[in-house]
């Protein structure tokens, strides 16, 4: 089951790229002990899974050793619209229900949809399976249907057409 807290993914995800700006952040428990500071408990796993959606990775400061950092906001938009882009690129369709959405791709492209939808981190979103050729499936989390994650994949896609 999935982890019961005050905070969407998003806003999650906000906090944590903020603590990281402010903070000179050296271990995942210590950013677990800053989110806990700020009313957001989650698990060491939830933790690493939001880390690599942040793309935040280990740098090196010589001596001093090695904290988190994150990409520059310009950054991260720049990646949002490849990832769109790479969406719309290579669907072909889109078809739901209350558990399951089925995306249809061009030849080739399911790795990169399933990629893209992975990293816009919709919450309710439990995984994407790419399969080997034209195909993207999507498990949703409990009580989040096909209806609500097209309304999130539109209102991040605007270009989007169903058809």
């Amino acid at each position: 089951m999935g982890e019961q807290n005050d905070t969407t993914r998003r806003e999650r995800l906000r906090i944590i790229l903020k603590l990281l700006r402010e903070h000179r952040v050296e271990s995942q428990d210590e950013l677990l002990s800053l989110l806990e500071q700020k009313g957001v408990y989650i698990t060491q796993a939830t933790l690493s899974r939001d880390l690599k959606l942040l793309k935040a990775s280990k740098v090196g400061a010589g001596s001093e050793g090695y904290f988190y950092a994150v990409p520059s906001d310009d950054e991260l938009r720049k990646r949002e619209e490849i990832y769109a882009q790479d969406f719309l690129r290579g669907y072909v369709s889109i078809d739901w229900n209350d558990q399951m959405v089925v995306i249809k791709t061009y030849s080739g492209h399911s790795a990169p949809v399933a990629l893209a939808l992975d990293n816009m981190g919709l919450d309710g979103v439990m995984g994407t399976l790419a399969g080997q050729d034209n195909n993207v499936f999507i498990a949703l989390r409990a009580g989040y249907t096909g209806d609500a994650f097209m309304a999130d994949l539109k209102s991040r896609l605007p270009d989007l057409d169903e058809d």
